[in-house]
């Protein structure tokens, strides 16, 4: 048996796997935040440390959103660097 038939078969067997960090709405509330969020980082003269220190975050969540790594930041995360960086704003 090969390696591709025994991968393929088992995919036809697992039961797709969802997360409910990829709800479509969320997800779709996040990116929207992400792109606000990377908007108003470009505007300021913050550097990600001093961001992360204001919003109260660990310096790897904002390189996560940087990164477009949205699934390791929560709504709640993302609005409290919105509101962080706003004030920063000019």
């Amino acid at each position: 048996m090969s390696t591709a038939y025994s991968t393929a078969h088992a995919e036809t067997l697992d039961p797709p796997r969802s997360s409910p960090d990829l709800d479509v709405r969320e997800l779709e509330k996040r990116t929207r935040l992400m792109r606000i969020i990377i908007r108003l980082i470009a505007l300021s003269d913050l550097g990600s440390r001093e961001i992360a220190r204001r919003a109260g975050l660990p310096v790897q969540k904002i390189s996560d959103l940087l990164a477009g790594r949205l699934e390791h930041l929560d709504l709640d995360e993302l609005n409290v660097l919105r509101r962080t960086l706003e004030l920063e704003a000019p």
